[in-house]
């Protein structure tokens, strides 16, 4: 004969097993996705956020005239994005006809991703584009094209330490992996000037090819990558030399724009702008291994933490393409703002 305290010992761990589940799913939840995916979107002045899970579009926060480059501080409490008051002029557009800039519009706007608001805008220069921040979250380095040079904005102070002269319409900013120095491309003159991140000093300047965009970096520091888009093709640069030592060559058609780096430096991810393409590069071999459409000129392109995904800015589309880095295809299309152009990844 079984007794009836017998079951109720069942029917309590039943009951624990139940509510444990309850509490888990719960959790599950509340959590959310593992990270974010936050675009910027230059004409509707805003950011479009991303749960990679549900692929979809969850929020927009509006930011100002023209945001474009877009990084988290190294918390993730923060997102910095540059934003511009000067008037959009894509090639072929006769600047001189276009409207005076709003001068008041220029900064970097600080957005708290606890809560999506916008706490305050930074100085920064005149019609600031891209920019790196320190690990410390100290200092930022920012590329300021009508000033034609890299400011340093003092985080502590919501200053401008110093503007350093990068050569005209300056844009690819991004720190070498020990934060020793800096690196700005000048898109006119065709070089990358090598700051120094403390004292400011030019360290040296490298030609290099037409138009160079952006810059990326082996995990190591040994290698820069950058970018030429009037010259469909990459810089190598030695960066113990301060010196090109290797050019990569891609289809003639196309426009090298943004890049994003495998964390063991050895795949590295091409935007082609115009190229409508995606490019897949083994570093060790320098060859292209793969292309992919991926929509109306792709511009910024990032990596999900476990690298297992990769997500591209189309600009004219107004769209994310989400990308199976395994598989090189196209996951899904996600309607963002209008004109994407920059995107990060954010781990919580």
């Amino acid at each position: 004969m079984i007794r009836p305290s017998a079951f109720i010992g069942v029917h309590r761990r039943l009951l624990f097993s139940c509510l444990f589940l309850f509490v888990i799913a719960l959790s599950a939840c509340r959590s959310g996705p593992p990270y974010q995916v936050y675009v910027s979107n230059e004409a509707s002045g805003d950011i479009t956020i991303i749960d990679p899970v549900k692929l979809e579009a969850t929020a927009t926060v509006h930011l100002g005239k023209r945001p474009r480059g877009i990084h988290a501080s190294s918390d993730g409490k923060l997102i910095f994005v540059t934003l511009s008051g000067s008037p959009y002029a894509p090639p072929g557009v006769d600047e001189s006809k276009l409207p005076p800039p709003d001068r008041t519009a220029d900064g970097i706007g600080v957005m708290d991703t606890s809560n999506n608001t916008v706490l305050r805008k930074l100085p920064s220069g005149h019609d600031p584009e891209q920019f790196a921040v320190r690990r410390d979250g100290k200092m930022i380095y920012v590329s300021n094209e009508d000033d034609h040079g890299l400011s340093f904005v003092n985080l502590d102070t919501s200053k401008v330490d110093k503007t350093v002269a990068t050569g005209d319409e300056p844009e690819g900013v991004t720190l070498t992996p020990d934060e020793k120095y800096v690196y700005v491309t000048s898109e006119v003159a065709g070089t990358i000037t090598v700051v120094d991140a403390q004292s400011g000093d030019v360290v040296k300047t490298i030609k290099v090819l037409l138009r160079p965009r952006n810059i990326v970096f082996t995990p190591d520091g040994s290698r820069a990558y950058v970018a030429n888009e009037n010259s469909a093709a990459l810089s190598v640069i030695d960066t113990a030399k301060l010196e090109v030592v290797n050019t990569i060559h891609i289809d003639e058609t196309l426009k090298p724009m943004g890049m994003a780096m495998t964390r063991d430096g050895a795949h590295l991810f091409v935007t082609t702008g115009r190229g409508k393409k995606l490019l897949f590069l083994d570093l060790p071999s320098g060859n292209v291994v793969a292309s992919l459409v991926v929509g109306d000129r792709p511009w910024g392109v990032a990596l999900s933490p476990d690298e297992k995904l990769l997500f591209t800015a189309n600009g004219p589309s107004n769209d994310s393409s989400v990308i199976d880095v395994a598989s090189r295809t196209i996951v899904k299309k996600i309607k963002v703002g209008d004109r994407p152009w920059g995107v990060i990844t954010l781990g919580r």
